[in-house]
């Protein structure tokens, strides 16, 4: 895949599911908090806004392209605590798996990370594109 619209594809796809699961949050609200709540998360309402800052905030600008390191360590941080907070009951499947989804997410993103944005992006447009981190 091309260099220009590679980072692109995979912003959008990164995002992706951090917007759609932001927007049924916003959507369901009084379920979300009472989700959280159950899983014994102190605070459930602050964390359901926190969840929303993530989600919503740190994946919109994911996938436009701003401040995109940053973004995509602050997801790669919310994916892991996530898993951890809610999905490590491993004797249910479905909640190993995405477990393990979460983790893979948080790959994707520590790599987002690592190689910026790209030049399809707001970041490359305002000339904060920078090369891939290197050593």
């Amino acid at each position: 895949m091309d260099r220009t619209i590679g980072p692109l594809v995979a912003r959008v796809l990164l995002s992706a599911i951090f917007v759609w699961s932001g927007l049924g949050k916003l959507a369901a609200k009084a379920a979300t908090i009472g989700y959280i709540e159950s899983a014994g998360v102190p605070m459930p309402e602050i964390a359901y806004y926190l969840a929303l800052l993530a989600e919503l905030g740190l994946g919109g600008l994911l996938l436009i392209g701003l401040l995109t390191r940053w973004a995509a360590l602050g997801l790669a941080f919310f994916s892991i605590v996530s898993a951890a907070m809610f999905h490590a009951n491993f004797a249910d499947q479905g909640q190993a798996i995405n477990f393990m989804k979460n983790l893979a997410m948080a790959g994707g993103l520590l790599f987002a990370a690592m190689q910026g944005a790209g030049a399809i992006s707001v970041d490359g447009i305002f000339g904060k594109r920078r090369a891939p981190l290197r050593r």
